[in-house]
């Protein structure tokens, strides 16, 4: 996956400081640098181009988006995405009638990449019959809707749609994360309960889907030792894409997501950034500053690498 973000001047400080410590030793002809960052490689051109490639390009892209939009919100985004471009990934998108004309319980999370804001996940209950009413509002996966357009049509949906919602705020998500009870073990957890939730209601569906983020086998797997575990899971790589219970599922955790979001930066008096990014770093350094770093333990994922960055700006100060 290759993610091309054009980024004004002082987005590009930020990279700069940012990668110091990753940058690799050869650097492309008009490039600034050329960096790894986990499973992407990241090229920051002297033009303001920015090249995300590699398997998690799409999650450092978007905190890098983030970025870029706080810190310049009146100047147009401009990002595009090679999946997008690519004729071959554009088959492995194509969508199966049969799946996406199917009355469906489908599942899909937000929050994951976020070091400030819960985790939420969804599953919806689509019908035959609620296909056009949600084409006509312009439903899609929520990383393709502004935060605007999910507050204007979630509203709408949820009157119409059954959904069963659970959030893990990252207070308790710091009680359950080891290394055993990963994030994807997590998120399994949630998804099984939120479709079972829905199972129970007996409601007649011809399919179950969830967004996939792990191999079935593994997925089954998290789930050992689980009560009442769903099965009859048809997993599917970008669901959102495919099944428009996986979309709805995907707007309405994002838009509990953002009202979320609002509710710890309006009880911190601080605007929150989102993502996982420099500037969620400087913002997370200042509520330690102001209320302690006990205070992280309540409102971040303390399993992430901003956190020993946060340490390492307090100690420098």
């Amino acid at each position: 996956m290759t993610i091309t973000l054009k980024v004004s001047d002082n987005t590009k400080e930020k990279m700069i400081e940012h990668f110091e410590d990753k940058k690799r030793i050869k650097t492309p002809a008009y490039a600034v640098f050329q960096a790894d960052e986990e499973d992407t490689v990241v090229t920051l051109y002297e033009s303001g181009k920015a090249v995300f490639q590699g398997v998690s390009a799409d999650i450092d892209a978007n905190m890098w988006k983030e970025t870029e939009r706080h810190l310049n919100p009146n100047k147009k985004l401009e990002m595009t995405n090679s999946e997008n471009k690519d004729k071959k990934d554009k088959k492995e998108v194509k969508v199966d009638p049969k799946i996406y004309n199917a009355t469906s319980i489908g599942s899909d999370e937000v929050g994951t990449g976020d070091y400030f804001g819960p985790i939420v996940v969804t599953s919806a209950y689509v019908k035959k019959e609620d296909i056009a009413f949600l084409e006509k509002l312009g439903v899609k996966d929520s990383k393709k809707l502004t935060d605007d357009k999910i507050k204007e049509i979630v509203p709408k949906v949820i009157e119409r749609i059954t959904y069963s919602s659970s959030i893990l705020s990252n207070k308790e998500y710091n009680e359950r994360y080891s290394a055993e009870n990963n994030m994807n073990k997590l998120k399994a957890v949630l998804h099984n309960n939120v479709l079972g939730n829905l199972v129970k209601k007996n409601l007649p569906y011809d399919y179950i889907i969830v967004d996939e983020f792990a191999k079935p086998f593994v997925y089954y797997n998290y789930l050992k030792g689980s009560n009442d575990v769903v099965r009859g899971i048809t997993f599917l790589t970008k669901g959102e894409d495919k099944s428009l219970s996986v979309a709805c599922a995907s707007i309405i955790s994002r838009y509990i997501f953002i009202k979320e979001f609002e509710k710890l930066g309006n009880s911190l008096g601080i605007i929150i950034p989102k993502g996982a990014g420099t500037l969620v770093d400087e913002v997370g350094a200042n509520i330690v500053k102001k209320y302690g770093f006990d205070k992280l333990k309540e409102i971040a994922k303390l399993s992430f690498k901003n956190t020993e960055k946060i340490r390492n700006i307090i100690e420098k100060q």
